[in-house]
């Protein structure tokens, strides 16, 4: 099965030597379910040819926002519509969760209650997990087809499912603790507030639910539906 990586933002320069770009960390993540994949990296508008292209697909993070006036946003929301339309499966992490909230009639805006950052603990459909945090921004509005199956205490709609064929999540399951610690050196510095910088490197080692996400993002990709039936 091919998976079509949509690559909507770039790791910091400093970590893709030894960590990668985003795209190549989700092949990581994924790395041994059968899967094939391919790169397309939809910031730099290089986008597929139609949703052909792949059997399924993943769009990734970004440093963008979803409301942000970029030429490649639009292009990518007209794609997101045409996957669900199609009915190959799409999984969105962070921006990805986001962008397609937005495309299907959600809304999207920086959270007035700021910035979450480092492991946090999320309910999926009843299961705690722990996965990495890195946004200020949240889908605020939901589309009308969108299903809440995760949430924290500082995100109420931080996974959504859509008829079966989109799942979603905000927090990063492909973000391991060496990532999230350059992320606070490289990128969070003047940007996050230092106090939730602080908090969040000296929680970095906490045990993390990486394996449970990446089995179940697989499962979702073949078309099983719940966390129950992937684990």
């Amino acid at each position: 099965m091919k998976i079509g990586i949509l690559q909507t933002g770039h790791s910091p320069d400093e970590l893709q030597g030894d960590l990668g770009d985003y795209g190549e960390i989700f092949t990581r993540l994924l790395g041994g379910q059968g899967f094939d994949f391919e790169i397309f990296s939809v910031v730099d508008g290089i986008f597929p040819p139609d949703v052909n292209a792949a059997d399924g697909w993943l769009i990734t993070g970004s440093k963008y926002g979803a409301y942000e006036d970029h030429a490649w946003i639009p292009p990518l929301e007209t794609l997101i519509r045409a996957i669900y339309a199609d009915g190959r499966p799409l999984v969105g992490v962070c921006f990805g969760h986001q962008i397609i909230a937005q495309a299907l009639g959600g809304k999207v805006e920086k959270f007035e209650g700021g910035w979450s950052v480092g492991p946090v603990e999320y309910d999926l459909e009843g299961t705690k997990a722990v996965i990495m945090a890195w946004h200020q921004d949240q889908v605020v509005a939901l589309p009308p087809d969108a299903e809440v199956v995760g949430h924290s205490d500082f995100c109420k709609y931080a996974a959504l499912r859509y008829n079966d064929r989109i799942w979603t999540i905000q927090p990063h399951p492909e973000f391991d603790n060496d990532f999230v610690k350059g992320l606070i050196e490289h990128r969070g510095k003047g940007v996050v507030p230092d106090d939730q910088l602080e908090k969040a490197a000296a929680a970095l080692g906490t045990d993390l639910s990486t394996r449970l996400l990446a089995d179940y993002m697989g499962a979702f990709l073949r078309r099983k539906a719940t966390l129950k039936e992937a684990v």
